[in-house]
């Protein structure tokens, strides 16, 4: 396994060893810096992150659940491929859940939300602009859990999150493959519609926003074929 290219993280005060090593891996497999199929070296990764084997182990228990990471019994673990079928299924999720949140957001969201997400838009663009595709990644994360806090829903945001790392991982290489620049757009729009109270034109744009990956997909597998299931 190759570390040199990951993605450091600091340990927050007070996080478990588990939970830093969770947050690690998860960083750079849906960054793609561990890409799919990449064998997990336990001594490896347990010496980059600084900590005992044991709770690395627990994490990678952790990531199995959520299917990112495979383990086979006397060979190891390792990064499972992306699965279409798993990556439909999060965007069905996300959808159900990101346009019920949105109405929500368009009757509760202050006048501080709305400029919070304007500066959030506007970072994009200047990332855009200079195109650094692992910061607009980063941004449009906070941008949709900036709507589920402004909503009152940040623990559905939390629990929707484990779900969505087949999906994620396709967004990252979407933007790396097709160098799909429309999402930002599809961020102002989306601002805009809930400074306006306009629900119907938030869920549009929302829905147009989460169909990108179905536009991309063909390209993106036949980009990196070996990166799927």
């Amino acid at each position: 396994m190759e570390s040199s290219g990951m993605i450091n993280l600091e340990k927050i005060p007070g996080e478990s060893a588990r939970d830093y090593a969770s947050r690690f891996l998860t960083k750079n497999i849906v960054s793609m810096e561990l890409k799919p199929g990449t064998v997990l070296s336990e001594n490896e990764l347990a010496k980059e992150m600084g900590i005992s084997r044991t709770p690395l182990r627990e994490a990678l228990i952790d990531l199995n659940r959520s299917l990112v990471v495979e383990t086979i019994p006397q060979k190891g673990s390792f990064v499972s491929l992306i699965d279409p079928d798993l990556v439909e299924e999060a965007r069905f999720i996300r959808e159900v859940l990101d346009l019920s949140v949105i109405e929500i957001a368009c009757h509760i969201a202050t006048e501080e939300d709305i400029l919070n997400l304007e500066a959030n838009v506007k970072l994009q663009e200047f990332y855009l602009e200079n195109y650094m595709p692992e910061k607009i990644l980063e941004l449009d994360d906070t941008f949709h859990r900036m709507i589920y806090v402004m909503a009152n829903k940040e623990r559905t945001y939390k629990m929707k999150a484990s779900m969505m790392m087949h999906y994620d991982r396709a967004r990252a290489l979407s933007l790396v493959t097709v160098k799909d620049t429309k999402i930002v757009n599809d961020h102002r729009l989306i601002m805009e519609a809930i400074r306006n109270r306009n629900v119907e034109e938030a869920q549009a744009q929302t829905r147009k926003h989460l169909s990108r990956y179905d536009l991309d997909k063909e390209e993106i597998k036949k980009a990196y074929p070996e990166y799927f299931k």
